[in-house]
């Protein structure tokens, strides 16, 4: 089995009991909601990462980030007719927002859209691992 490291910038972007997330369009959790953000790019600050991603997933601008955690899951996926065992590390900013235009439409890219969810209607079946491990260490109880 093929393995894989994907490192991301991720924004935790939560209001009034809800969470700001995408619905993804490729890669191992297509399908999943998922936090915000992405790759960094070469040369790219983490914050520059978070800043970037979340105007082009959600059209919204950061008020305010602090860095909350550093974590990572693996994955098993199929990509490309083969399978992979993926190693997601994940930088993750708690992070409020100037601006809320959110954008519900896909990005051409990663994203098909942010909606804002409540996070008592989310369950373990339709978001991603790390999504997952965010929210339980923002203290809430994902069934």
């Amino acid at each position: 089995m093929k393995e894989t490291r994907h490192l991301g910038v991720y924004a935790a972007i939560i209001e009034n009991d809800s969470i700001l997330l995408v619905k993804k369009a490729r890669g191992a959790y297509l399908g999943k909601l998922d936090l915000p953000g992405g790759s960094i790019e070469h040369g790219e600050k983490p914050e520059e990462t978070l800043k970037r991603e979340l105007k082009e997933e959600t059209n919204c601008d950061i008020k305010d980030a602090k860095l909350i955690d550093a974590n990572s899951v693996v994955v098993n996926w199929l990509h490309h007719g083969e399978n992979e065992n993926m190693h997601h590390i994940g930088i993750i900013y708690k992070v409020s927002l100037l601006t809320h235009n959110i954008k519900e439409d896909a990005d051409g890219l990663d994203s098909l859209g942010a909606i804002w969810y409540k996070i008592k209607d989310l369950n373990k079946e339709i978001i991603s691992p790390l999504t997952l491990e965010t929210l339980e260490l923002l203290g809430y109880k994902i069934k």
